[in-house]
């Protein structure tokens, strides 16, 4: 890997390669910390776990490395409900042991990029708490509505908006006398980003890691950050019959508005003023599954680049070459001139590379992606042709997977890409000394 990521980028658009910023030509790794390294035989893997395992990454030719979430969290959706911005879920450790990784990544040369999960938080964080007892200035931190009054006289839901997850967006609570916005998980409450302080607490996660020593963020489901306030119903879809999957809507009025381009410039303001006083070079990347015009978008408001997700969605076994050389040739055309294009062929969310396709064709891939010019982003697991596991219902923890269903819930669960890392042969795959661990290996 090494060799063919030094052999396909000794120049990038004509710029030679000691020209461009760290991260402009960086082999981007994606660690789900769950499930790299158990250091502790808990059968979860941590902070510890994952420091222990950086010269792999050294071995691989990586330059940096994006670790999914590991702050506090009641764990409904394995970290991204977040109850604290601020802190290390004692799960994965410490703040000491994120501080020592930070320094032992350091040392390797690598670059550490954290997620940032801006759209909601866990229905335990103190600032949720407070709202539900509309404590000023909380009680406004969240997108609250009383509802629409029946005949009846009850309150019914404001509109038709739907869950990602499933089923309503909208969750009442006796305690407020109204509803909730959730567009994730009832766990996960929606922050009201037409706040200015909420805007400015979020500023302020963004600076306390940055100068913890991350060298950038993952943005998370960034398209649904603001929604519309005339909190109009939804038009129909016509994806599917079924009113409580979130494919029955189309979701003109709670993804991709217009504020929510304006809030990432606003962020990169932050990371250029942290880069301008401390010398350094920061990068925010956004996940938006979003039409090619409205994910191009991002360029022009401040990401450094959004996710492509091309070879995700618009590839499959039946591909040919030249469906191939269409969509790389259709992000080079549409990114704007001066920009870095992106390459990512699987994350946490979607199946294993090999399970997509077969081991010839994922490795042909992979090899592609480390050669074409800019950013090529790397799952776990795939560098070592991992496949998805199947998981009984009875095991599966994703609730997008429980949600769905006994009947649904292998066509939504993302349980298995995410089963623990393929060390070696001995207990676990060596990924723990427990036996038992949280997903099946």
């Amino acid at each position: 890997m090494k060799l063919l990521f030094t052999l396909g980028l000794l120049t990038f658009a004509g710029i030679p390669i000691n020209c461009l910023e760290w991260w402009q030509s960086m082999s981007l790794y994606q660690i789900y910390p769950r499930s790299f390294k158990d250091s502790d035989g808990d059968g979860v893997g941590d902070l510890k776990g994952i420091e222990e395992k950086l010269p792999h990454l050294v071995n691989l030719g990586v330059d940096a490395f994006w670790i999914s979430p590991t702050y506090p969290s009641p764990m409904i959706d394995f970290g991204y409900d977040i109850s604290d911005f601020k802190g290390v879920d004692p799960m994965f450790g410490t703040m000491e042991d994120f501080e020592n990784l930070i320094k032992t990544a350091q040392k390797l040369s690598l670059k550490v990029i954290m997620d940032y999960v801006p759209n909601h938080t866990s229905d335990q964080h103190e600032w949720f708490q407070k709202s539900l007892k509309n404590i000023a200035p909380y009680n406004d931190y969240y997108v609250w509505h009383p509802g629409k009054k029946l005949s009846n006289g009850t309150m019914a839901k404001p509109n038709n908006w739907l869950s990602v997850f499933g089923g309503p967006a909208w969750t009442w609570r006796d305690e407020r006398q109204a509803y909730y916005l959730h567009q994730f998980d009832p766990a996960q409450p929606d922050l009201n980003y037409h706040n200015e302080k909420v805007v400015q607490e979020m500023k302020d996660v963004l600076v306390f890691w940055l100068e913890k020593g991350v060298n950038g963020f993952r943005v998370d489901a960034i398209p649904h950050l603001f929604e519309n306030t005339s909190y109009l119903d939804e038009p129909l879809a016509g994806n599917t019959d079924n009113p409580e999957t979130y494919g029955y809507l189309d979701h003109i009025y709670t993804t991709n508005q217009q504020e929510t381009y304006e809030m990432v410039q606003q962020w990169r303001d932050v990371f250029d003023a942290f880069d301008a006083a401390n010398g350094v070079t920061s990068v925010m990347m956004t996940e938006a599954y979003a039409s090619p015009e409205l994910t191009m978008k991002y360029y022009n408001y401040g990401s450094h680049f959004p996710f492509n997700f091309l070879f995700i969605e618009n590839l499959s076994k039946s591909s040919s070459a030249g469906d191939y050389k269409n969509i790389i040739d259709s992000w080079m055309k549409d990114m704007p001139a001066g920009c870095t294009a992106n390459w990512v062929a699987g994350n946490h969310d979607k199946p294993r590379l090999v399970s997509r396709y077969d081991e010839n064709i994922a490795q042909a891939i992979s090899v592609m992606l480390l050669l074409l010019p800019g950013v090529s982003v790397a799952y776990n697991g795939e560098e070592i042709g991992m496949e998805n596991k199947w998981i009984s219902y009875e095991d599966t923890q994703d609730p997008q997977g429980c949600n769905a269903g006994k009947e649904n819930y292998e066509s939504m669960s993302r349980d298995p890409e995410r089963t623990p890392f393929q060390w070696d042969n001995t207990t676990s795959a060596g990924f723990s000394t427990n036996s038992t661990t949280w997903l099946p290996v």
